[in-house]
Order: structure tokens, then sequence, then C-alpha cells
């Protein structure tokens, strides 16, 4: 039923709990775990203009790291896994990664904000791929933060 499962990771501890979840189908449908970190170029562009170049540097580095530790996860895991790093908005990079290698499931975490926090957020970025896919996703909980 899945032969690839798209795990978007920003390098947090709760992509390690929704990274478990896909690694589990994984394992039981024989797909491929397809890590995507995205450089929100948001964070950067509002930067001072001698700022931006060296944030954009740091934001890349830790998106390498975070698709390489999803990547080693899945090795231990003896799961067949890629790994993408893109640059845009989050959630945008997400629906755009995800239509171009046709996957099949989007696992993704979330925190369950509500009221206050929630508008706060403006939304979060699982929610927003929720709202704008046709393709199944599994959203795990990763408890209030």
């Amino acid at each position: 039923m899945y032969d690839s499962i798209l795990v978007p990771t920003d390098g947090s501890e709760g992509t390690a709990t929704a990274l478990e979840h896909a690694l589990e189908v994984a394992s039981l449908s024989g797909a491929t775990v397809r890590a995507l970190s995205v450089v929100d170029r948001r964070l950067y562009l509002a930067a001072s203009d001698d700022q931006k170049d060296e944030l954009q540097e740091s934001l890349h580095e830790d998106a390498v790291a975070a698709v390489d530790d999803v990547a080693e996860t899945a090795r231990e895991a003896d799961v067949e896994c890629t790994t993408a790093v893109r640059d845009g908005v989050p959630y945008k990079c997400i629906l755009d990664y995800a239509e171009e290698a046709d996957v099949d499931l989007v696992v993704m975490g979330t925190h369950g904000r509500t009221g206050r926090d929630k508008l706060a957020s403006l939304g979060s970025v699982t929610e927003r791929v929720v709202e704008n896919t046709d393709r199944p996703i599994l959203v795990v909980s990763i408890g209030e933060k």
C-alpha cells in the first residue's frame, strides 16, 4: 500500500516521535522513507543585511543535520531512506515535494496547540499541509510545547 513515506523534519525531538511511526509503517510495507527539511527563507530574509548569509548558512547546516539524523535512524531500523533539503516556506515546500516525489503517505508531528497559542503561531506547518493536500497524512501528537 505504501511505497514512499515523507517525513518532514526540523530536527526537533518531536520529529523523532513521528519518525518512529513512519519507520514502523515503512518496515511493515517495505516503503522508502523520504526525509525532507526546509530552510525557512522568511527567517533569514528578515535578518539584517550583514547577518543574512551567515544565518542562511547556519539554517542550511541545521537542515542537513536534521535529514542526516533521520537517515541514520532509518538505517538502524533497516529502512531505505533518501534525504532532501529545500529552501522556502515550509508547508509549501512539503506540499511541492510530496507531489514531485509522488509520496503515498506523509507522517508529521503536531504539538496540539489550542486557543491563544494556536492563534499566536498563525497555524502550524502540519495544519497547513493537512488543509492543502489530498495525500494520506499520519499526524502524530508530540505533546504540548
